[in-house]
């Protein structure tokens, strides 16, 4: 194997593989994940993805030209209303109207007093804590906040008089208000979802300035390697959507080359979409690793913090919402679409956490996906293209599986009643532990079977 990618292909080609085959290639590639690994020790530092503007501005233009074909209207739409004319999302956190700018100004005033460098097991003491947090907060929000400004601000807006809110300050605005009561239904009603609590877009992909620069950060005053790891860690999400928006292009750019019958342009932009999806799976493949984001910290401050779920009573039930989950990444639900594969997520899940406008591109690649129109000879080229897509992001779900289950073993025992739904560590030993963990295992298990 040229490769230690093209070994792991090699492995999921044929899940019945003979085991003492499948051993010996085991004990065979460690010569090769020693390379691998010394390769990423090499490029521990990668850069971060950069939007290349001049680019994205000549394939939004030409995206214009085909906006009569819906999965360019789709994309377009998200760009323009969603994105604030770009994709990832532009967010402007500090032009805002004079009514609103309290808010930032709370929420940084009061974050180093959120996270904790020990955390407690005693009830007591984090009740006080939390109480002590909860009514300074209020103090705050009631003596700096009109909230009759804020709504009738949000009411002009939802109206769509943009003039009041620029778009990217309304995305700014999102990342820093999640959950608070009276601007919390504005964002829910715009973006089409119905949690309670924030998800992919509001709490990662909105917290990045125009400059590439996080600015709603958790762990304040923790130390390096709990801030490095959470830096790290989030900006993954970002980069990923970066180097995805290259590909949603030409994903609609090969979906009407097929529709017209111009084979050779389809195949050119197949090849396209493969070689930019493995560009962007290093992105993955070079941070989640030991020496960028710590097995030791991340399940208590990185993950803990954006996984917690939140919820309200409805007609005398509670309703739980769950926290932030890798599955709400727009990338991956665009290309299973593209493949003709079915959702991850259940519908309830997708209007509770995916903003509208994401949900319709993904709606509108799988209508339009044509992998399952392949003819065997006439399409041979074609369809060799689309195995190679297949295999890379099948490859990406087998090291997504052996890389997440290091960190969610880890021991972090105030999280047993406060975590995303998928994450939940019930177990107070570690075979409690690794036992709870095995749902979470066979789902991700049962998404790369589906890979095909």
């Amino acid at each position: 194997m040229s490769t230690l990618m093209d070994f792991l292909l090699y492995l999921t080609e044929d899940p019945l593989r003979n085991v003492s085959e499948t051993m010996v290639l085991i004990l065979c590639s460690l010569g090769a994940l020693i390379i691998f690994s010394g390769t990423l020790v090499w490029r521990r530092h990668p850069r971060p993805a950069e939007v290349n503007e001049m680019e994205n501005s000549s394939r939004v233009r030409h995206l214009r030209t085909l906006k009569s074909h819906e999965t360019a209207s789709a994309l377009l739409e998200l760009f323009d209303k969603d994105g604030a004319g770009a994709w990832p999302p532009k967010a402007n956190h500090d032009s805002w109207p004079m009514a609103l700018r309290p808010y930032k100004d709370i929420y940084l005033e009061l974050i180093p007093l959120l996270p904790t460098a020990e955390p407690s097991l005693d009830d007591s003491i984090n009740n006080e804590r939390r109480n002590k947090y909860r009514s300074l907060m209020r103090r705050l929000l009631n003596e700096r906040i009109n909230i009759a400004q804020v709504e009738q601000m949000m009411a002009a807006v939802e109206a769509g008089n943009w003039d009041v809110l620029a778009r990217d300050a309304y995305n700014g605005f999102y990342a820093c208000v999640a959950e608070l009561d009276a601007p919390w239904p504005f964002f829910q009603r715009n973006f089409g979802v119905t949690s309670e609590g924030g998800n992919i877009t509001s709490n990662v992909l909105h917290t990045y300035n125009e400059k590439g620069e996080r600015v709603y950060k958790v762990n304040i005053g923790m130390s390096d390697l709990i801030r490095s790891s959470e830096e790290i860690f989030f900006r993954m999400f970002y980069d990923v959507e970066i180097l995805a928006f290259p590909i949603y292009y030409v994903m609609i750019r090969a979906i009407i080359s097929f529709e017209e019958n111009d084979r050779e342009s389809c195949v050119n932009h197949l090849e396209n979409i493969a070689l930019r999806l493995r560009h962007l799976l290093l992105c993955f493949y070079e941070n989640l690793t030991e020496s960028r984001v710590s097995h030791s910290v991340w399940l208590g401050y990185v993950q803990g913090f954006q996984g917690w779920g939140v919820g309200i009573i409805v007609d005398g039930e509670f309703v739980k919402y769950d926290g932030l989950s890798g599955n709400h990444v727009l990338c991956f639900q665009a290309l299973d679409a593209f493949l003709g594969m079915d959702r991850y997520l259940t519908d309830e899940q997708m209007i509770r956490y995916i903003p509208v406008n994401q949900r319709k591109l993904c709606v509108t690649f799988g209508k339009h996906s044509f992998r399952n129109k392949l003819k065997e000879d006439s399409h041979m080229k074609i369809e060799n293209e689309f195995t190679k897509i297949v295999k890379y992001l099948k490859v990406f779900r087998v090291a997504h599986r052996a890389r997440a289950m290091p960190y969610l073993e880890q021991p972090a025992p105030e999280r047993l009643a406060m975590t995303a739904g998928k994450s939940v560590i019930e177990g107070r030993t570690a075979k409690e532990t690794r036992d709870a963990l095995k749902a979470l295992d066979q789902l991700l298990a049962t998404r790369l079977k589906e890979t095909v």
